[in-house]
């Protein structure tokens, strides 16, 4: 059974100003994004489907993945897309120490992004919170969660999900992993079909 929400109220997001959730719901713009990469497959594949839609993203790298294909990383950069950390090791923060996951945030930074963090699972606690605001991070979770990482879901439900959820400012989670890329192969293309129909731009953060 799922746990979690598709796409998160307004008025839950209102509730934690430190964290980016949605961006301007005025134009009709949504900001894709990738977590857990990158992997060689699966992130290889994204890139040719967002070049052949001219969709820009933002990729949310493990520093230890990004250690590994230090050429993938630079293709997203190559290709024009946004870099962000999630992580040397992919913590859960409910589950570590605060010194153990800033010191692992740290450690993924000369691998990621000086910016942008977004925390796995969707999980922080205040004090990791503060500390990485004062390192002037911009903390990244999402509105609408695609759910391509449920393995009791369908691609279908998930594309459903997807055309329901997604508004003007929608911050979209993916993620360019091993275990998401069938369900990828048959979500992005026919999900992007339906954002350029209806008028989307896709933009990094």
């Amino acid at each position: 059974m799922r746990w979690y929400p598709d796409r998160i109220p307004d008025w839950i997001s209102s509730l934690f100003p430190n964290y980016t959730w949605h961006k301007n719901r005025s134009t009709k713009t949504i900001y894709l994004t990738f977590d857990d990469g990158p992997t060689p497959i699966a992130t290889s594949y994204v890139l040719e489907l967002l070049d052949k839609f001219n969709f820009k993203a933002t990729f949310f790298l493990i520093g230890d993945r990004a250690q590994r294909y230090p050429e993938l990383k630079q293709q997203l950069i190559d290709h024009g897309h946004s870099i962000g950390n999630h992580t040397h090791n992919h913590l859960n923060a409910w589950k570590t120490s605060n010194n153990e996951y800033l010191d692992n945030v740290a450690f993924a930074k000369a691998n990621t992004s000086n910016k942008l963090f977004r925390p796995p699972y969707g999980r922080v606690r205040p004090g990791i919170t503060n500390a990485l605001i004062k390192e002037d991070y911009e903390i990244v979770l999402w509105d609408v969660l695609s759910g391509d990482f449920d393995v009791s879901r369908t691609a279908e439900s998930c594309l459903k999900n997807l055309m329901n959820a997604t508004r003007n400012g929608s911050i979209i989670v993916f993620h360019d992993s091993d275990k998401s890329y069938e369900k990828l192969q048959k979500i992005l293309p026919n999900y992007f079909r339906w954002l350029r129909n209806r008028g989307y731009k896709s933009a990094r953060l």
